[in-house]
């Protein structure tokens, strides 16, 4: 069973309001994340983990900044909007750290299956 954190069911909570405001159903939202309902379902319960990408796209969905995603109005009045850039920019710069370093490990995963290759072949 997957445990709930706290940030997600904070976040899924947030986004959930941001829903309804709209008056949107979770059926709408799921179709322009291009997921299933269910999976749509476990972001606004905090079951899942949201990557950063797709929080991103809930954003632009809401037409919103992504740290605003992560706050309520009473939080949100007390941290400036830089603040927020800020954080925004250094998550965006960590998740393609990430991507970077995906990429090296799938490299080196490949060069290390060529060797294992032409040590077999040389047999």
């Amino acid at each position: 069973m997957v445990a709930k954190t706290k940030m997600n069911t904070s976040v899924g909570s947030k986004i959930r309001r941001m829903r309804e405001e709209k008056k949107w159903s979770q059926q709408v939202i799921a179709e322009r994340l291009n997921i299933s309902i269910p999976a749509y379902s476990k972001i606004e319960t905090g079951v899942t983990d949201v990557n950063l990408s797709r929080l991103e796209q809930i954003a632009q969905l809401f037409k919103t900044e992504i740290a605003s995603l992560f706050t309520d109005e009473q939080i949100s009045s007390q941290v400036s909007t830089a603040e927020f850039s800020k954080l925004e920019r250094t998550l965006l710069d960590a998740e393609k750290e990430i991507l970077q370093l995906q990429r090296k490990v799938i490299q080196l995963f490949e060069e290390i299956h060529k060797v294992t290759e032409n040590q077999e072949a040389a047999r």
